[in-house]
């Protein structure tokens, strides 16, 4: 065989592999449509409010990389639905009515203040492997769906304020949805 019928096969075969692995993650993608919530939307005009710095933040934006979000069942699940398992660059904004990343070439990714379960640091997440704590990564939950969202700041000190202050936004909602549960209408 020659050198140019060689190079014609590896190509093909290059060209075949990578045709495989988009129809595979296609496929991911509708199986998960099927069995996962529907992600929240950013709330009506918050994201230009948060770009034009007209909301009160509860931390100092942190700028970075969006990773990508996993349902908890393995660090190495990403969600396939939509474009919230791409990376992309990103400014997270820790807000009272929750998280957003506001991702440069992909839509932002919405986490409302009453999804959010807790906050760590992690050595890696799909997409990205650190070592030591190099990752953000934010628990939160869709009905009975939990995910995990993973970010790397670009200041490695940012999580040092980031994660007591997710786990404190955590922790505030689920003693409001507790004391809603408790509160009695007047006159019953």
């Amino acid at each position: 065989m020659s050198r140019l019928g060689l190079s014609l096969l590896f190509l093909a075969i290059f060209l075949l592999l990578v045709g495989l692995m988009l129809w595979g993650y296609r496929n991911r993608g509708r199986r998960q449509a099927a069995v996962l919530p529907a992600f929240p939307q950013v709330p009506a005009g918050l994201l230009e409010r948060v770009r034009s710095c007209e909301t009160e933040e509860l931390l100092p934006p942190s700028t970075g990389v969006y990773v990508s979000t996993v349902t908890d069942k393995s660090w190495q699940d990403r969600v396939a639905v939509g474009d919230v398992g791409f990376r992309a660059d990103a400014t997270a904004h820790l807000l009272t009515e929750g998280v957003l990343f506001d991702r440069i070439g992909a839509s932002p990714v919405w986490i409302p203040a009453d999804s959010v379960v807790d906050a760590r640091t992690e050595a890696g997440i799909a997409g990205k492997i650190m070592g030591g704590d190099g990752l953000l990564v934010i628990r939160w939950a869709i009905g009975d769906s939990q995910f995990d969202t993973g970010f790397r700041a670009d200041e490695k000190t940012d999580y040092d304020t980031w994660v007591p202050a997710v786990r404190t936004l955590a922790q505030t909602n689920a003693t409001d949805a507790v004391q809603n549960d408790m509160e009695v209408p007047h006159g019953e």
